[in-house]
């Protein structure tokens, strides 16, 4: 990870971005500040972006409409949804969308940078992961571990966030093996809820990719009172 990482903070309002840009610009990086989702969309599409923070209540298009966009167009931008802190629906949906993490409304800049930090290291450690030409056959897609892509059977690119990379390159790594939710908890490096349905919604996005009939997976399974496990033939 370089100590440059460009971040791109998406909010309407002024006083946020102003706040989080010049913080994160005192901790060596490198901030750009967006007022609307389609502020955003214009900067990715002419500078690379390392990761980008998404208020989700924007007027206009809202935030989880631009991570549905960053997710299907740019697969390497770390994505952190700024969430309500009264509900759990806001942070399930932005999982659901592609975020890698979240930060709960009002907040402390120290824990947004924290979180930040967190999700960076993750998501370059996925860039760098170099198995040799290892692909692995998921389901109807093939992981391309060394170029961190997913194809379907057609050739084409699946759009996958870092962290579903890491998940699917832990099931990879571990065939006919259950992986328990902790242990995949254990691979995004952070403090978790224990009641936390991240895993969860992760798998079954994953699960829409790559199975053949999603709602009778054969591949990615779930074992009770154990987790999930990837069996490679689907039988």
């Amino acid at each position: 990870m370089s100590a440059r990482a460009t971040i791109l903070v998406v909010d309407d309002e002024p006083d946020v971005r102003e706040v989080l840009q010049e913080y994160f610009a005192s901790h060596g990086y490198e901030p750009l500040g967006a007022a609307s989702a389609d502020d955003a969309k214009a900067i990715v599409a002419q500078r690379p972006v390392d990761l980008a923070l998404v208020d989700i209540h924007m007027p206009g298009e809202d935030g989880l409409s631009l991570a549905r966009h960053l997710r299907e167009r740019y697969a390497t931008i770390a994505i952190v949804m700024l969430t309500s802190a009264s509900t759990v629906v806001d942070r399930i949906v932005g999982l659901e969308m592609g975020a890698d993490d979240y930060v709960p409304k009002p907040f402390d800049p120290r824990e947004v940078l924290a979180r930040v930090r967190s999700v960076l290291r993750r998501t370059s450690s996925a860039h760098r992961a170099d198995l040799g030409a290892a692909k692995v056959r998921i389901g109807r897609c093939v992981l391309d571990i060394a170029a961190h892509r997913l194809v379907d059977e057609q050739g084409g690119e699946v759009a996958m966030s870092p962290l579903e990379f890491d998940l699917l390159k832990a099931f990879a790594e571990n065939p006919n093996r259950a992986l328990s939710r902790e242990r995949i908890l254990n691979l995004n490096q952070r403090d978790w809820d224990p009641f936390d349905r991240s895993v969860d919604l992760r798998v079954m996005r994953l699960r829409k990719k790559v199975e053949p009939d999603p709602e009778h997976p054969r591949f990615i399974r779930t074992i009770r009172k154990e987790g999930y496990i990837f069996i490679p033939d689907g039988e």
